[in-house]
């Protein structure tokens, strides 16, 4: 699978150390310098990128690049935009037998870090795979000091000399899909949710009663679970069609979520990260309780090393939850994609709220996150290479799981998938 040796020296390294220790490891976060990009001006309003400035990039990207960057239409949304795709790797128009990390951003319009920490990802990696190695901080050293919130050479600097040779390695050995932007028409329009009109929650009304459905409520993955436990799933606004978190007739009722429907399950990933914002935390299976996923530590241990990286929370207790519960605790985000990616593929899924609040319009900020998640972005990518083999050794080790088991099994499991409304 690998084309370079030392990933299978990396690869052993990286299984051994997870089993012989799961330690959490101590948050430093890393940091952009303006020195990086001189032209940054720190004191003018941010200016996010528009669906239109989006598309006109990755074109001319495009133009240069077209040796590791593809580019493609998932589909066409409500209001006639395209659904771009990217795809990142050495042999870019060939399906190689390689590690697939997903990468997706916007599925709420109005979270625009969302899409922009994407669109710089995509922008630094064709800037830098074919870039000799630099010695950026002019210490007569080369690339030793890389993305990953660690001063690895001790001079006080955090990720000030990235390496040009991670990155070419990166794309030798994985490919990397990117939707920045699944949700254009709630970009455009500057909200939440799609643009698709309603005609009431359930599609019967003879007019259109409002517009839009929140995309990350109406992946298929326990789709009926809400009716059986209303309250703790607040399936008064799931089901109304005029509440920001109306999830839609039926599952996969979108435009936008059937894209991501064929697209997974046309393509073999390992990883997903969907940003969000705001808050500075992340979250993993499952979103809709609190019981833990077979792959727990798994999940704990990317998670972690993630938030090295970025210094953000790692939520471990679902995504309302503060301990370790006995009995698992019915409560959260059901229709989310990342509860789809693991529940129906196996796919290691993260949300990232990126920033402290909504939209930041401070440069400095916006870029700060951008710079922090070409880490988390880099990390993720290196660690899919070892996923499956971590897997195979991965099993539930937690006391409480046994407990969910009986539950759904005896009240729950068959009602969720048979359609029971």
């Amino acid at each position: 699978m690998f084309k370079n040796s030392k990933l299978k020296e990396f690869g052993s390294i990286t299984i051994l150390s997870f089993l012989l220790v799961f330690t959490v490891v101590p948050l430093g976060g890393s940091s952009l310098s303006t020195d990086q990009y001189p032209t940054l001006n720190v004191s003018a309003p941010y200016e996010y990128y528009t669906y239109s400035s989006m598309t006109q990039l990755f074109h001319e990207l495009l133009l240069n690049n077209s040796d590791i960057m593809s580019l493609s239409s998932l589909g066409k949304t409500h209001e006639g935009r395209d659904i771009w795709m990217v795809k990142l790797s050495d042999n870019v128009d060939i399906d190689e037998d390689e590690p697939g990390v997903l990468l997706i951003g916007a599925h709420h319009g109005d979270e625009k870090p969302s899409f922009e920490v994407l669109i710089f990802f995509i922008k630094y990696i064709t800037d830098n795979y074919s870039k000799e190695n630099t010695d950026n901080d002019d210490d007569g050293l080369l690339n030793e000091d890389i993305i990953d919130g660690i001063d690895n050479d001790n001079d006080g600097l955090i990720d000030e000399d990235p390496s040009e040779d991670r990155v070419r390695n990166i794309l030798q050995n994985t490919q990397i899909f990117l939707i920045p932007m699944l949700n254009p028409d709630g970009v455009e329009y500057g909200w939440r949710k799609n643009r698709d009109p309603n005609y009431g929650p359930d599609g019967t009304s003879s007019y259109v009663t409002s517009y839009g459905v929140d995309l990350n409520r109406n992946y298929g993955y326990r789709w009926n679970l809400p009716y059986i436990l209303p309250d703790q799933y607040h399936l008064d606004y799931l089901s109304d069609d005029s509440s920001w978190t109306f999830r839609g007739e039926q599952p996969f009722s979108e435009n936008e979520t059937k894209a991501m429907k064929y697209f997974v399950e046309t393509h073999n990933i390992g990883i997903s990260l969907s940003y969000h914002d705001y808050g500075e935390w992340m979250i993993f299976p499952w979103m809709h309780t609190s019981r833990h996923t077979p792959h727990e530590s798994i999940f704990r241990s990317i998670g972690y090393n993630m938030s090295r990286i970025n210094n953000y929370e790692l939520r471990i207790y679902g995504q309302y939850g503060t301990q370790e519960y006995i009995i698992p605790r019915f409560s959260g985000t059901p229709g989310s994609s990342e509860n789809w990616l693991y529940g129906e593929h196996g796919i290691i899924a993260y949300t990232v709220e990126l920033c402290k609040y909504r939209s930041p319009r401070s440069s400095t900020r916006v870029f700060d996150a951008c710079w922090k998640h070409v880490g988390v972005n880099l990390y993720v990518c290196e660690r899919s290479w070892t996923l499956e083999e971590e897997k195979k050794l991965s099993q539930i080790s937690w006391s409480n799981s046994w407990i969910f088991d009986l539950i759904e099994s005896f009240k729950l499991g068959k009602l969720f998938d048979n359609g029971v409304q």
